[in-house]
């Protein structure tokens, strides 16, 4: 079964590729699973679809859609992307009102409630609702390389995000990557949470969306040839 993944970066607010349009929200289109996969669909419908065109990724290249969790700036996109292509399945965490659930069979598109843990594809799983501030799943890739984790916002904390994949997978992380949720967080606090990464084995870091520009620099500072800069438009072949 195959293990390489092509990430591209759909939507940021973070500057990468000048060709593209940057905004507060993320999103992240991955190719090398039994089925495509396009995690979180940003704020705006139309600059997701730009973004998407000026990538050459078509609508219709979308099989599964991952949401983090319930913010507009990760479920925005999302009717916009379904008009264009209803033959989509959706993973969402169930606490997803039941209005946002109706609004996508509405649409001819279908919805899968995640709980717990689980495989979504060969080699891809949820993390399942991880419990915090604001509940939310992240994105699990199995990888020749390790483990790839795609976060939303992290919320529940990005360390208890990396302590629940390991404890549940059993294997090293190789890249952590999306919102870290560290903008406004002080410096020491930060370099805490780094030499968690460290501790925990992460291999390679992107810290992107609302990780906040301190955040960005000092991973950089630490993680050095293993920082990856993450923007729209960056590509991440594993």
């Amino acid at each position: 079964m195959n293990k390489n993944f092509n990430l591209t970066v759909v939507y940021d607010n973070n500057p990468f590729d000048p060709a593209l349009q940057t905004d507060w929200g993320f999103s992240c289109f991955i190719r090398g699973a039994e089925k495509n996969i396009l995690f979180d669909t940003g704020t705006k419908g139309s600059i997701l679809l730009s973004n998407m065109n000026g990538l050459d990724i078509k609508p219709q290249d979308v099989e599964i859609v991952v949401l983090s969790h319930f913010h507009k700036d990760h479920t925005g996109g999302l009717s916009a992307l379904l008009k264009e292509n209803p033959h989509i399945t959706v993973y969402l965490p169930d606490f997803f009102p039941s209005t946002f659930k109706n609004s996508i069979t509405k649409q001819g598109a279908s919805y899968v409630n995640v709980k717990s843990y689980q495989k979504i594809l060969a080699n891809v799983y949820s993390t399942g609702i991880i419990s915090g501030w604001i509940n939310e799943q992240s994105l699990v890739l199995d990888s020749h390389e390790g483990l790839v984790l795609i976060t939303g916002c992290a919320h529940p904390r990005i360390v208890n995000i990396i302590e629940t994949v390991k404890d549940k997978a059993k294997k090293e992380i190789y890249l952590v990557f999306g919102g870290f949720h560290l903008s406004g967080f002080e410096d020491q606090e930060i370099k805490e949470i780094i030499r968690f990464f460290k501790k925990s084995g992460v291999k390679k870091v992107g810290p992107s969306h609302c990780s906040g520009k301190e955040a960005r620099e000092l991973f950089s500072k630490f993680y050095g040839e293993d920082y990856v800069p993450i923007g729209v438009g960056t590509k991440i072949p594993i």
